[in-house]
């Protein structure tokens, strides 16, 4: 029945509120105890639980009561969730999809493919003309599958936010592109996210749009990156609905998109029992979009971004978020917006703190043993 999943997630949070957990303001799949400095984070995915704490002998006897109450499998330490892979390091933890880019390279068919370390420029190659590709239906599915890797892929986010925008009538051109893009998976087959469990507890977002980048609508990208520490948790690329008149606007209008992520992701932190040690910085390239945020002026031609302008200048003032200029070869979100060189590319790689599993990978194919000359 329709309502079979929703009574089911009522029965289950019913019972964790009983309990002492809280059920998390910003996130309904999130539960969190936190009693007499016992912490207990749970994450509810349909039928699959996550569940971790700092405190051992409190976790397994609440892990008892959860089989007295339903019929669950204890899986043990977490390995796999969700096609995410999870190693465990005395200093951090590393995710990864491997397995999940060997089935895509497999059912593309491209396993023998030889691998490169850089992407192509597709953002001055890719528009709408060229003979139409006789089978959308695989397109269809290797952008989907594509932007599912990006949870552990950042790097992957701008190329697959472009070929994405010709789902509808993709030609061949186009393939070949995503092709080329299935070569890199092949060569970062063993690539990952890596968290280190020494970061400091300080929020930085980097924000930027590339004015007019869409060859044939003429829209802006809008991209973000924030940084929990040095580590990367959430990030974004995305093309804006409406034209921008002037890069001050389009880098004003990811500047109030960016600073409502930042207020869900500091709730979100506060719930888990996380305090952060500075103010949330918000970095931009523009110093226009920077003066427009922290001073509060009137003018004709800003009416039409008006909410955008007071909500950023609100937060800035009230001290939510405490918007920064930085330099432009600085800038790290520009691996999100356009097409850099292969020094830039690499440069903005090692600072997602994409990292490749040697270990993982010399186990699973002795063909990767050249792997060291991929970037670091």
């Amino acid at each position: 029945m329709k309502q079979a999943l929703r009574a089911c997630f009522h029965q289950f949070s019913c019972f964790l509120l009983h309990l002492g957990f809280t059920c998390n303001t910003v996130d309904s799949s999130i539960f969190v105890y936190a009693r007499s400095n016992i912490i207990l984070d749970l994450l509810l995915y349909v039928d699959d639980i996550v569940v971790t704490g700092n405190n051992t002998p409190f976790l397994r006897n609440f892990i008892q009561q959860l089989h007295r109450e339903f019929a669950t499998n204890d899986l043990g330490t977490l390995n796999y969730y969700l096609g995410l892979e999870v190693s465990s390091f005395a200093n951090g933890l590393f995710l990864s999809q491997a397995k999940y880019s060997h089935n895509i390279l497999a059912h593309a068919q491209l396993l023998d493919c030889k691998p490169t370390t850089t992407l192509m420029v597709v953002s001055k190659q890719l528009s709408n003309d060229g003979d139409a590709f006789t089978n959308p239906t695989l397109y269809h599915s290797m952008v989907g599958a594509l932007q599912y890797l990006t949870i552990t892929h950042p790097d992957l986010t701008h190329v697959v936010n472009f070929v994405n925008r010709y789902m509808q009538s993709p030609t061949v051109h186009h393939f070949q592109t995503l092709k080329c893009i299935l070569r890199y998976v092949k060569g970062t087959l063993h690539y990952g996210l890596y968290f280190s469990s020494f970061s400091p507890t300080s929020l930085t977002t980097y924000s930027d749009a590339d004015w007019a980048g869409c060859p044939d609508t003429h829209c802006s990208t809008s991209s973000y990156a924030m940084f929990l520490g040095d580590n990367l948790i959430s990030w974004s690329a995305k093309k804006q609905p409406t034209i921008s008149r002037s890069s001050c606007e389009s880098e004003h209008r990811v500047l109030a998109h960016t600073a409502s992520k930042v207020v869900w992701i500091t709730h979100l932190l506060r719930d888990l029992k996380v305090s952060l040690s500075h103010k949330s910085l918000l970095l931009c390239d523009n110093k226009s979009a920077i003066f427009l945020t922290l001073i509060l002026v009137s003018y004709k031609r800003l009416k039409h971004i008006a909410l955008d302008y007071h909500f950023i200048h609100e937060l800035a003032k009230s001290g939510v978020i405490q918007p920064q200029s930085v330099p432009s070869h600085l800038q790290i979100t520009d691996i999100f917006t356009k097409s850099l060189s292969q020094m830039l590319f690499t440069f903005f790689f090692s600072k997602l703190r994409v990292r490749v599993n040697l270990t993982l990978s010399l186990q699973r194919d002795d063909k990767e043993s050249n792997i060291s000359r991929y970037p670091p």
